[in-house]
């Protein structure tokens, strides 16, 4: 992105009520020609290695896209797309992700989704594992600080759990989801990312 049209994103963030829909096209062009490739022009990514950001809560998006440009959060695969894109664009792509139907999930092995269910609804009380929906809501919506998971691919859930485990992935505030995650045993993570990946999807 030129100089010129940083700047007229920033003047457009800053015109308060004006910026979402004035933004609208900008974030699709970055969309179809950067995003596209890995996540899908509407934000539904076909393989299950990147994430969905069809129905992503906008503003914990936007912190996820800085702390990537930040260097807070890293992966090779995002790394080469990093200088396609400002500071200024974070917000604009939030919010057209978030605008954007995610697509069904698909469970692939039906033996663990009542596991799943069970450790995201109440949690582990034998190993302190407190219940998923504490933070990202019973049906898996989430929030402005924790994401969306409703029908999430299971491969990628499960990756990023496991980031988190070994401390790879380290940009959750407050280490909450560190704490959480070093608790949980590898048939636990992958029962809950099976159980929401057939999350029904709003």
């Amino acid at each position: 992105m030129n100089h010129k049209r940083s700047q007229i994103l920033t003047a457009l963030l800053l015109a308060g009520g004006f910026w979402a829909t004035a933004h609208a096209g900008d974030a699709k062009e970055i969309a179809a020609s950067v995003c596209a490739a890995c996540h899908g022009e509407d934000g539904n990514s076909v393989a299950p290695t990147f994430p969905k950001l069809a129905g992503q809560n906008a503003v914990y998006l936007q912190k996820q896209l800085k702390d990537f440009l930040s260097g807070k959060r890293k992966n090779e695969a995002m790394e080469p797309f990093l200088g396609s894109f400002s500071d200024g664009d974070t917000s604009a792509l939030g919010v057209h992700f978030a605008r954007e139907k995610t697509a069904p999930g698909t469970v692939e092995d039906a033996t663990l989704v009542e596991a799943g269910r069970k450790l995201f609804q109440d949690g582990n009380t034998d190993s302190g594992i407190p219940a998923c929906a504490g933070c990202h809501q019973v049906d898996g919506m989430g929030n402005d600080r924790y994401p969306r998971l409703a029908g999430q691919h299971q491969t990628y859930t499960l990756a990023q759990m496991q980031n988190f485990k070994s401390g790879a992935r380290n940009n959750d505030k407050g280490k909450i989801m560190r704490s959480v995650a070093e608790r949980l045993t590898e048939a636990e993570m992958k029962a809950v990312s099976e159980y929401l990946a057939g999350m029904e999807v709003k």
